[in-house]
């Protein structure tokens, strides 16, 4: 059986103290970290920024989620019930069930982005009621905010997920206007005909919408046991095995190699990680709008008055 190709290497990292982005002295307020402009081209020192926008930038959640949890009361604004709509200005109180949230603090930390190679039979989910292993028992522990995934992959699918700790970059990149690409390596059982090829390039009826594949190419394999490389634009719940089925076919096996213009590299195994690099990170973040990020500051060395080298 031939397996399917997958990229080149990458430099791999292993569990490193992230990124600083500026101390907060060097810039004028928290919009000058990484500015994100209003809709409305209104100044933001006057408006200020949705609650949830900068709750998920924060990395608390995503902003789906976060904004939930205003639905439900469980955020204030100095001291009221936030609603969905509310704006944060410089110098406002945000609670979150009761505990206070240092938006400045949160929002100085430098956007991370992890690469993992989750393996079949770990799930996308903090807890789980059925003890079962879940992704983010692997990944380094955050002293600040938490890793958000980036879409899900089921329990029988393995491959690329991408986390993040910017809850803003998280929203983006999973709406579905964004229309970004996924590829998966597709192991079907079946005979595979080009009428059936065809039907799902151009699109079959599933329970919750239609839905098509963008293409299809072989990727190897022998008799019944066939390899494909299919990738579509959309991230709906187990996607692409319901448009093998709708053809009766059944998928074997499922691996995602591609999210976006981010490849799953060869030598990242099952339950390891790679950290993206600085310039892959902030062509993540332009990719979605978002103001890439400044380089980490150069310490200043100066010599005090006993001789010794000191860092500023």
């Amino acid at each position: 059986m031939t397996k399917p190709k997958t990229p080149d290497k990458q430099k791999t990292i292993r569990t490193k103290r992230p990124s600083q982005r500026p101390a907060p002295s060097e810039v004028n307020s928290v919009e000058a970290m990484n500015p994100l402009p209003l809709e409305d081209g209104k100044a933001r020192e006057t408006e200020g920024e949705r609650i949830q926008k900068v709750l998920a930038h924060a990395g608390l959640a995503s902003r789906r989620e976060i904004e939930t949890w205003i639905e439900s009361g469980e955020v204030l604004l100095n001291g009221n019930p936030a609603k969905l709509g509310d704006r944060w200005k410089e110098g406002d109180q945000l609670m979150l069930r009761g505990r206070p949230v240092n938006v400045e603090k949160r929002v100085n930390q430098a956007t991370r982005v992890l690469l993992y190679h989750k393996p079949t039979g770990e799930i996308v989910t903090r807890r789980d009621p059925e003890g079962r292993p879940t992704v983010f028992v692997q990944l380094p522990r955050l002293e600040i905010g938490r890793w958000i995934n980036i879409g899900r992959l089921d329990i029988n699918t393995q491959g690329l997920l991408l986390v993040t700790n910017n809850g803003e970059l998280a929203n983006r990149l999973m709406h579905p206007s964004r229309q970004i690409e996924r590829e998966y390596a597709v192991r079907v059982l079946g005979q595979v005909s080009e009428d059936m090829l065809e039907r799902l390039k151009q699109g079959v009826e599933l329970e919750d919408g239609p839905a098509h594949f963008n293409a299809i190419a072989e990727a190897g394999g022998e008799g019944s046991n066939h390899w494909y490389h299919v990738t579509l634009s959309e991230g709906r719940n187990r996607i692409v095995r319901r448009l093998w089925e709708s053809q009766n076919i059944a998928v074997s096996r499922l691996i995602r190699i591609r999210f976006g213009n981010i490849v799953l590299p060869p030598h990242i195994k099952a339950r390891t990680y790679t950290e993206l690099l600085p310039e892959q990170r902030d062509s993540l973040l332009v990719s979605v709008g978002l103001a890439p990020e400044a380089p980490p500051r150069k310490p200043v060395r100066t010599r005090s008055s006993d001789g010794r080298w000191r860092d500023k």
